[in-house]
């Protein structure tokens, strides 16, 4: 079995745990990426089984798969009262503190996850990493309007290099039309911290740091799937 077949299969066992919190009749943000993709098509087979939900998905492309899956949408427009909201993760700490946005979905994938009673998050143990950081720059989404001052203000905040993520030679547009700057940072000592201190530079809409939302989080490792639930603070 290749690694990579081998870390897909610990990302399905992970969602295959993770869609056993779904109740019916709930309401339920729909994450995006490789590990939320198996969660939406677990979620499709349970409404197939006669469970009645509804989701609320992160991006186009989950939105798709989620009507292919037999999932009802929720209007994006609507207030919602999410009862559950899964998704993945590039990175997450010790503190369950996260780094998203590999896939460029973060801003809706925050929106949801802030809205939602509960937060799962969905790992393969390799996301696991002691501090935030280092082998996976932060993303952050910022309007195109003077994207490179507002790099530049990143990288005296961070003093870190910043890079303009691009897709096929052009520069990557989020679905919000916005584009996205990579920081490379060797290491994110205190997350809280930088995300305050991100927030206050004009031309960022939000960052990929994901700090005290998640209560739960689901690994799919070698040796089984793994459930950790947040400290109570």
């Amino acid at each position: 079995m290749t690694q990579q077949h081998n870390l897909d299969s610990l990302k399905k066992a992970a969602a295959l745990k993770a869609v056993e919190f779904v109740r019916d009749g709930m309401v339920v943000g729909l994450g995006t990426g490789s590990t939320a993709n198996h969660m939406v098509v677990a979620l499709g087979e349970k409404v197939r089984a006669g469970m009645r939900l509804r989701g609320v998905p992160t991006s186009a492309e989950t939105a798709a798969l989620a009507k292919k899956s037999g999932i009802t949408l929720i209007d994006a427009d609507n207030r919602w009262e999410i009862d559950v909201a899964i998704d993945g993760a590039d990175q997450v700490d010790p503190d369950f503190n996260l780094i998203k946005g590999g896939g460029g979905a973060l801003l809706k994938e925050k929106i949801v996850a802030a809205s939602a009673r509960q937060f799962i998050v969905l790992v393969d143990h390799t996301k696991q990493v002691p501090v935030l950081g280092g082998s996976f720059p932060l993303p952050i989404e910022v309007i195109p309007f003077g994207w490179g001052s507002t790099a530049r203000e990143i990288e005296a905040l961070t003093k870190s290099r910043v890079t303009l993520r691009e897709r096929n030679g052009a520069p990557f547009k989020t679905e919000a039309g916005n584009v996205i700057v990579d920081v490379h940072l060797a290491r994110i000592d205190q997350p809280r911290d930088l995300e305050i201190a991100l927030n206050q530079i004009p031309g960022i809409v939000e960052t990929g740091l994901f700090v005290g939302r998640t209560n739960i989080l689901i690994i799919g490792t070698p040796q089984g799937v793994q459930t950790q639930h947040a400290p109570r603070l």
